[in-house]
């Protein structure tokens, strides 16, 4: 029992101390409306995290040895709580038992990151997905952001970070700025 008890503890031990690949710091920020244009209306929110994979970046260094890179942060819940300090800025307000519903979709977010010793590249790309939805009719709106960046020498951590949130930080801006949205849920909720 005391060798099974020192194989397993070893083992568990060996595990621990594996190197860990880094992960990314995922932190859009909301955009914050100064004027409210509803008056308290009511909404519940959902989101959900339809991507295929759970990583945020690729990265290809050319030696037949691409490393997925995740992030520290869970993205749903993430872009879920800016989406609504976004919405709760504009005049909205989160409630449990509202019949009005926004529904927010990850469909991607990825970072293809390309790099060498002398040069980078970098492919970014965020789609989310918003469902404004109440009893007599729904709107459905998808948000892409993308960019591509190159640059000199190979692309740090803190450089894929840096892509992820201003395309995530792009998708937002286009939400908050959506006239079509704002007013489909200030004249319906």
């Amino acid at each position: 029992m005391k060798k099974w008890l020192f194989t397993a503890s070893l083992v568990l031990l060996t595990a621990c101390s594996a190197p860990q690949p880094p992960q990314l710091n995922f932190a859009p920020q909301a955009f914050l409306s100064t004027n409210p244009i509803a008056d308290g209306k009511s909404f519940t929110l959902t989101s959900k995290d339809v991507r295929t994979a759970q990583y945020v970046a690729l990265v290809d260094s050319g030696r037949a040895n691409v490393i997925p890179l995740h992030a520290q942060q869970n993205l749903r819940i993430t872009l879920e709580n800016q989406l609504a300090k976004q919405l709760a800025s504009q005049g909205f307000h989160t409630s449990m038992t509202s019949n009005n519903s926004v529904t927010m979709v990850l469909q991607d977010a990825l970072v293809n990151v390309k790099h060498s010793v002398m040069e980078n590249e970098m492919d970014a790309l965020v789609v989310l997905a918003v469902t404004a939805e109440t009893p007599k009719g729904k709107l459905v709106k998808t948000y892409t952001g993308t960019a591509k960046r190159t640059g000199v020498l190979s692309a740090s951590d803190q450089d894929i970070e840096m892509v992820l949130n201003d395309v995530t930080n792009l998708v937002l801006a286009d939400i908050a700025a959506d006239k079509e949205l704002q007013n489909y849920m200030r004249e319906r909720f």
